[in-house]
């Protein structure tokens, strides 16, 4: 066995020293990750090369471009859609947790689970908003969900695919057929899926959204109608989903010269019903974004700018504006300011007229749709108190939906089929959402998380500091001479050495360094080497534990609002459980004194 050099033990000081700094500290992770490199390449221990080198990964790469296929679909309003079709409305949060985890495991069997993450983040987000469930009971179960279908099939993640290329690169086995992993990827996956439904509820933080915990919000009343073939047609109010909305609810519909209160949730809806929604400015956002709703003024519809370059603005009335005491009609707010009232607050009462109807009043607090350049252009102006955008305002352009899943499914299959490599499909998709313009170029800007690529980016290179010193090989060489000449615990202990690896460095790179170790542990046992090759694919996929030990764990890590020690406590037990049946059922399936082939 080759002796650890200083280097080695440099990059293992580092590596300890980065996730007790994780495990430990509320410091940001990529602000950890990064100095972690930056202390190893100072050190000499990496090269530029190595310590940049995940900037030019793939992965990291296909990532990136991932978040602007994902803004297509969000500007287009196909996420909002993806909600109220697939998932409905939960019955409780284990309910919740199986609607959600049950689909992703199934798609991320037969599509890499990166994308599939990636795409159902932000989906999972208004879900939880929408129905009031804590986001953080969620994310984890996402990512897991994805890892357990990944395990099913040799597509299912690329980790499988690298083990096999070794299979037929660097053995006489027999390569191994789609469903070969599924002998024990399935049982895996049932276990992992049944401990998410009975443990995550203790296991797993429960932390909400701000909009969650307010008591007294200010509140607008806004109406909306009902599109002529809208979607919403002929559906229920609970059927449509607007029945226990977050923050807002719906007080009445003007139908016609009727006006319908307290509506019942059976009430079935009708094209050019009026809405008259009450509620605090998000979720009247969230009202903007469901598709075969518009707000009914006509007056949106008159602005110069298209409504897919305009955003939400709070502005509130001062004392010389010169339309106090006037209608809002009266005074041409419209043709005044180039802004439409969407809705009016005034002292947290409702206000029971017309929005053209309301008399200004100093002190209102006006909802308005405007171009961007409203702020900047009212900001110091006399007439308004304070001006304020709105985040994430921007209508959806529901009239391209049809386009941005057409990219999206074109994309899938073309990767599926392996006609483009995955980071080629992404690319194409984010051009074509560009070009199609389901997405602008400054939302596209806008919608890519620098923060986690940086994470993603420094962790290949704080990994290649163990792979390139050695240090990873004199570990794993350690760890296997305990195994004696006991078949089961020489597998028993691949799998941990694999495990830990990928739980430190990289799936792909864990499965590659343990592989040839493997290889050569089953061949001085003299027995079958399939049960270690599995063993491999299996414990390089399974990562629960930390955030950083794979992709999807680290894109719910910011929006689930977690803690690096919320992975270790619900994570080390799945660990555990999958590494019991991984070593149980795979020698079962390919016996260690079977004929080697």
């Amino acid at each position: 066995m080759s002796v650890m050099t200083w280097q080695g033990w440099a990059a293992c000081g580092t590596v300890l020293g980065v996730l007790g700094m994780l495990i430990g500290t509320r410091i940001a992770p990529d602000v950890v990750i990064v100095a972690g490199l930056t202390v190893l390449l100072v050190l000499g221990v990496i090269t530029p090369g190595e310590a940049l080198s995940g900037l030019a990964n793939e992965g990291m790469v296909t990532v990136g471009v991932l978040f602007v296929v994902v803004a297509g679909l969000q500007q287009t309003g196909a996420v909002s859609m993806l909600v109220q079709t697939l998932w409905g409305r939960p019955r409780s949060l284990t309910n919740a947790q199986l609607r959600l985890m049950a689909p992703v495991a199934g798609m991320s069997a037969f599509l890499n689970n990166t994308p599939v993450v990636a795409m159902l983040v932000p989906a999972v987000n208004e879900w939880a908003k929408r129905y009031e469930l804590s986001v953080s009971k969620l994310m984890i179960p996402l990512s897991y969900a994805a890892i357990f279908g990944g395990t099913c099939t040799l597509i299912g993640t690329s980790t499988n695919l690298v083990v096999n290329g070794l299979v037929i690169s660097d053995t006489n086995l027999t390569p191994m057929r789609m469903f070969d992993i599924a002998w024990v990827g399935v049982p895996c996956a049932l276990i992992g899926l049944t401990y998410m439904l009975l443990m995550s509820r203790w296991l797993l933080p429960d932390r909400r959204s701000a909009l969650a915990q307010l008591e007294d919000p200010r509140s607008y009343t806004v109406e909306m109608m009902v599109e002529p073939g809208s979607p919403l047609v002929g559906k229920t109010i609970e059927g449509a989903g607007l029945r226990h909305l977050p923050g807002v609810f719906l007080a009445e519909i003007e139908r016609g010269s009727r006006v319908l209160p307290a509506v019942a949730p059976q009430e079935q809806l009708m094209a050019n019903d009026r809405l008259v929604f009450v509620g605090v400015v998000e979720s009247v956002v969230d009202l903007q974004r469901l598709r075969g709703l518009k707000p009914a003024t006509e007056q949106v519809f008159k602005l110069d700018a298209p409504r897919s370059e305009r955003v939400l603005l709070e502005a509130v009335v001062s004392n010389s504006c010169p339309l106090i005491g006037m209608t809002i009609r009266d005074g041409q707010f419209r043709t005044t300011y180039n802004a439409v009232v969407i809705a009016v607050a005034r002292n947290g009462e409702r206000i029971r007229k017309k929005i053209g109807d309301i008399i200004l009043r100093p002190g209102d607090t006006l909802l308005l749709e405007a171009a961007p350049a409203f702020s900047d252009q009212q900001r110091n102006s006399r007439d308004f108190f304070l001006v304020s955008a709105i985040q994430d305002s921007t209508p959806p352009r529901h009239e391209r939906v049809a386009m941005s899943l057409g990219i999206l499914g074109v994309m899938v299959v073309l990767v599926t089929i392996g006609l483009v490599s995955m980071l080629q499909g992404t690319l194409l998709a984010a051009a074509a959402m560009l070009i199609t313009r389901c997405c602008s170029t400054s939302e596209a800007r806008a919608s890519i998380d620098f923060q986690l690529l940086i994470v993603i980016a420094a962790s290949f290179g704080v990994g290649k500091a163990l792979e390139s010193t050695g240090a990873a090989g004199v570990v794993a060489h350690a760890l296997t001479a305990w195994a004696g000449s006991n078949p089961l615990i020489a597998l028993a202990v691949i799998y941990g050495v694999t495990m830990l690896f990928t739980e430190m460095i990289t799936n792909n790179a864990a499965a590659v360094l343990v592989f040839p170790i493997a290889m050569a542990t089953a061949a001085d046992l003299g027995v079958n080497p399939m049960p270690f090759v599995v063993a491999i694919m299996m414990a390089a996929s399974a990562s629960f534990s930390t955030p950083i030990g794979y992709q999807t764990n680290l894109m719910v890590y910011g929006p689930g609002g977690y803690r690096f020690t919320d992975y270790m406590r619900i994570g080390l037990p799945l660990n555990c459980l999958m590494w019991i049946t991984t070593i149980v059922v795979a020698p079962i399936v390919w016996p260690f004194a079977s004929p080697i082939s």
